[in-house]
C-alpha cells in the first residue's frame, strides 16, 4: 500500500472530479436549485462527458466518435 494521498490509482478520478468541480460548480449559484433540477443537470453534464467531450487522448474526438472509428459500438 503507498502512502496516504499518494496513490497514483487515484489520478483518474481526482481529474475528473476536478474537471466536473471546474467545469460545473464554480460558476453557477446553486442555491435556488432543487436537488432533482441537480440531479437532471448532472446527469446531462455526465453523458456529455461520456459521448461528446473532445479528448486529445482520442486524437481529438469524443468517445463515443472514436470507438465509432474503431468499429466498438453496435
Amino acid at each position: 500500500m503507498p502512502k496516504k494521498g499518494c496513490s497514483p490509482d487515484n489520478a483518474v478520478c481526482e481529474g475528473f472530479f476536478g474537471r466536473l468541480k471546474n467545469e460545473l460548480s464554480y460558476y453557477h449559484n446553486w442555491t435556488a436549485t432543487k436537488l432533482l433540477e441537480f440531479i437532471d443537470i448532472l446527469n446531462g453534464y455526465l453523458v456529455w462527458n461520456n459521448t461528446k467531450r473532445i479528448k486529445t487522448s482520442l486524437g481529438n474526438m469524443g468517445p463515443w466518435e472514436y470507438s465509432q472509428s474503431l468499429d466498438l459500438t453496435a
